[in-house]
């Protein structure tokens, strides 16, 4: 499936402010006075981020969510059991990275000495895993820690022990879906439906690229870093609907609502969503999971607010069933419009340190065991 390169994908654009609707908190009000007080603070600190399934007769309209459980195209995987009784809710709002641990950590990064390119990898500062479905839930462990049920429903990748209890910690040693197996991050969006069943991507690339003037002063991202990018409220874009068709032939028209591209018979929808790559130097996440982050600016280089250039993460998702049937698709947080995405850091800090050393910072192609 052809790609475009890192160094041409779009910025990012963020914006999606929310809280977290009243009917959510009903399953905390049995656990007592206490716990409804923590998922009271927990909202309000968190504040904004994801909307959940859509409600009301417009929203009923443009979502069809079947009343029962929706059914797969493929045997739709588990979802890890959430813990009823976790001790306290993951930290929210802003969480502040250990200054001390991560100037180590860039010290030794710095001192590391790149591996020598061989072959003729091309000239393109990449590497990627490559993902399967995971499970589906109602979860989101960064704009609704701790509270299972509170989310529309996500469709997870990578980690698959991801529920709303979800911690940095709690990565670090479960299996994962993706390859290498090194990278135990979380990654999640909405769910897709086509007329009430889901619609399960049938390939998933992550790309960690470099889009800055300057490959060379790329540094990993630290461990636990939480981002949200895109926008669950957007309705329209001006910028028009970034689903599109990949192989040959390309689009050949629209579905019947104008929103998803009708694909010849040998290409296939595809949507590729991708994160800011500059960071903050100072937080895991903040109150709406993008404060912490920022684009580029228009020289290539970060901005002073956000000076550490890291990797841009980049999901392509392939939707193969869907290439010349595209009516009746919807998005579990709305229309095609509403897509976004999610990014827990769980790589091995050792791998992901050797990934950005050798092939970003050498700005050439890795696979994805991080060779040339």
């Amino acid at each position: 499936m052809p790609t475009p390169s890192v160094s041409s994908r779009p910025a990012p654009n963020h914006g999606r402010t929310r809280t977290a609707p009243l009917g959510r908190l009903a399953p905390v009000l049995i656990a007592g006075p206490v716990v409804l007080a923590v998922a009271v603070v927990s909202l309000l600190v968190s504040g904004v981020g994801e909307e959940p399934a859509a409600s009301g007769p417009a929203a009923q309209a443009a979502v069809a969510t079947p009343t029962a459980a929706p059914t797969s195209s493929a045997a739709t995987p588990t979802a890890p059991a959430s813990s009823p009784a976790a001790p306290a809710p993951p930290k929210t709002g802003w969480v502040p990275v250990n200054l001390e641990e991560q100037a180590a950590k860039t010290a030794a990064f710095l001192a590391r000495t790149p591996a020598k390119v061989t072959g003729n990898p091309v000239k393109v500062p990449e590497f990627h895993a490559t993902c399967t479905v995971s499970h589906h839930a109602d979860d989101d462990p960064i704009v609704f820690p701790g509270l299972p049920g509170a989310s529309h429903n996500h469709t997870f990748w990578g980690n698959k022990s991801t529920t709303s209890a979800t911690t940095p910690a709690s990565l670090r040693t479960a299996a994962t879906t993706c390859s290498p197996k090194l990278d135990r991050s979380a990654y999640w969006i909405p769910t897709l439906y086509q007329n009430g069943r889901v619609i399960d991507p049938d390939e998933i690339t992550v790309y960690y690229g470099s889009r800055l003037k300057d490959p060379g002063k790329t540094r990993p991202f630290p461990y636990g870093l939480r981002v949200v990018e895109g926008d669950p409220k957007k309705k329209s874009d001006p910028n028009g609907n970034r689903f599109w068709c990949a192989g040959a032939g390309g689009e050949v028209g629209r579905s019947k609502d104008a929103v998803f591209p009708v694909c010849a018979p040998t290409a296939h929808i595809v949507r590729q969503i991708t994160f800011p790559d500059c960071w903050d130097g100072k937080h895991l996440d903040s109150p709406d999971h993008k404060a912490h982050m920022s684009g580029a600016l228009h020289t290539g280089v970060c901005p002073p607010s956000h000076p550490v250039p890291i990797p841009s993460v980049s999901f392509v998702i392939s939707y193969k069933a869907l290439s010349t049937k595209t009516d009746g698709i919807t998005l579990s947080s709305g229309n095609s419009f509403s897509m976004h995405a999610d990014f827990f850091n769980g790589w091995d800090e050792d791998a992901l340190a050797a990934r950005v050393r050798n092939c970003l910072n050498q700005g050439v192609k890795c696979n994805a065991e991080g060779g040339f």
